[in-house]
């Protein structure tokens, strides 16, 4: 168990360092993936950035993944798995629209810390949450990291269930995990403090923590 996001990124800047990257760039997934994110680039020394990407949650539990709206603002989703579990096009059009309000709010709010897409090429990126239960948005982020031809992708996260991570690896994408439970109840139980943020304080905490940002 982790003491708190802070902990959990140093264990992760650990193991990081192990990999002697040569061009590392650390994204940030908001919001609690930038606190998350800020020991490794400390330990790094690497510039750190925000890649956004939003999930779209089934409609009767959002803690579970029906699609995702990718960094460049493109929808993924599996329509056949949409309408196999019963949901009618409306709703998902619905439920899509609220997400992509969230998505749209987020870009706004993160603006001058979002990565361009010429940021990426040759680069090694490391994604960064503070942990993974579907795992849908971070496929669609690494599918559209992929597209801009990084030297490498490290998805770096504390938690995530093992088929999750297993999937990401078939995805040709490294996976920095420290737990990988077969059996996963929720990211949030696996640390001691998990308070939820809002993007002010996750900005707040990025505007305070300026030794752990190297711009390069």
């Amino acid at each position: 168990m982790f003491d708190n996001r802070i902990h959990a990124g140093q264990l992760l800047a650990e193991k990081l360092a192990e990999l002697s990257l040569k061009t590392p760039y650390i994204l940030a997934v908001p919001r609690g993936g930038i606190v998350v994110a800020s020991p490794i680039a400390a330990k790094l020394q690497a510039k750190m950035g925000v890649l956004i990407a939003k999930k779209i949650g089934h409609p009767l539990n959002p803690e579970v993944a029906i699609g995702a709206i990718m960094p460049d603002g493109s929808l993924i989703h599996d329509n056949q798995y949409v309408s196999g579990i019963g949901i009618t096009q409306e709703s998902f059009d619905e439920i899509t629209a609220k997400a992509r309000e969230i998505f749209d709010q987020q870009v706004k709010a993160y603006e001058s810390l979002i990565i361009k897409n010429h940021e990426v090429k040759g680069r090694d990126i490391i994604v960064v949450d503070d942990g993974i239960a579907t795992g849908y948005t971070m496929r669609a982020a690494v599918k559209w990291l992929q597209k801009w031809n990084p030297a490498s992708i490290t998805v770096a996260v504390p938690v995530a269930p093992s088929d999750v991570a297993h999937k990401l690896r078939e995805e040709q994408a490294e996976v920095m995990c420290i737990e990988e439970p077969d059996v996963f109840t929720a990211v949030g139980t696996y640390f001691k403090e998990f308070n939820q943020m809002t993007d002010h304080e996750a900005l707040e905490y990025h505007r305070l923590a300026p030794n752990a940002i190297v711009r390069l």
